[in-house]
């Protein structure tokens, strides 16, 4: 199973009116993102991580909350560190325009679909969210078990006004 969901702005940056291929980008996934993808993933102490999980694994949650924030904290990718996209310094802090953000976009949704394709391919296949968001300062990755009563994203995905969200979920 695979549920794909995106805010009003994300929506907007993409016009699927002509279809999902404008989700691709145009080279592939960027070969920094490749490289994490190929680390693969590990399941342990009852957290999902990239190979290989953090020592600290087995205190989870420990200061995180619950066991998908600690996830989230230890999964997440700054996407602007790995894809090219013009970054401009505009009094003192970055800004990315539109369509470098919808290419941080894009680039997080191919990763998110080899995180899916490497979950379920883990020993115990595990049911994971991934959550993926871009604004005029950065773009970021990150994934996290599906848990009943946990979440780490707002259920309302349009009260980020200032991101553009993209959430994919992929069951077993």
């Amino acid at each position: 199973m695979l549920t794909m969901a995106m805010n009003d702005r994300a929506r907007e940056l993409f016009d699927l009116r002509t279809g999902f291929a404008v989700l691709d980008p145009a080279d592939g996934l960027a070969a920094g993102l490749r490289d994490w993808a190929d680390r693969g993933l590990e399941f342990r102490d009852e957290v999902l991580s990239w190979k290989p999980v953090p020592f600290n694994a087995a205190d989870a949650p420990a200061d995180f909350g619950d066991l998908t924030g600690w996830e989230c904290a230890h999964t997440v990718l700054h996407l602007d560190d790995f894809v090219p996209v013009t970054v401009s310094q505009e009094g003192g802090e970055p800004q990315i325009g539109p369509d470098d953000q919808r290419e941080l976009l894009r680039q997080g949704i191919v990763l998110a679909r080899e995180i899916g394709r490497l979950a379920g391919e883990l020993t115990v296949p595990q049911s994971i969210r991934c959550v993926i968001s871009a604004n005029d300062t950065n773009g970021t990755f990150r994934f996290h078990r599906i848990r009943s009563g946990e979440s780490w994203h707002d259920a309302d995905l349009d009260k980020y006004e200032t991101d553009h969200v993209v959430v994919m979920d992929f069951g077993v």
